[in-house]
């Protein structure tokens, strides 16, 4: 069998896909103490047994002072919100899942 040599397109069409994921592991590692905050959060997710989570929904606690503060933060950024959550939501959302929090 004999190998061909990668056309052109097919370097055309690949690159803009290597690309994107070196823009977003490059992007990823420009946010430390994002990185740190929502790894802290999918930590918490994970530890915690869903007795817990219910328990804490039904207090509703109020936000601690750095809980606001990123809290705000993220609000008044929407680009690091954007990585925040879709570093967090897969996490949270199959745990809230196994939990019976949603549907």
């Amino acid at each position: 069998m004999k190998l061909r040599p990668i056309s052109k397109i097919a370097c055309l069409l690949v690159s803009p896909v290597v690309l994107t994921v070196i823009a977003a592991t490059y992007a990823q590692n420009q946010h430390p103490i994002l990185d740190q905050v929502a790894n802290k959060v999918i930590q918490k997710y994970q530890t915690s047994s869903c007795q817990q989570l219910w328990a804490e929904k039904a207090q509703k606690a109020t936000p601690s002072p750095q809980e606001q503060k990123a809290i705000e933060f993220l609000k008044g950024d929407p680009q690091m919100r954007t990585l925040f959550l879709n570093k967090v939501a897969a996490p949270i959302a199959n745990k809230m899942f196994e939990c019976g929090m949603i549907p």
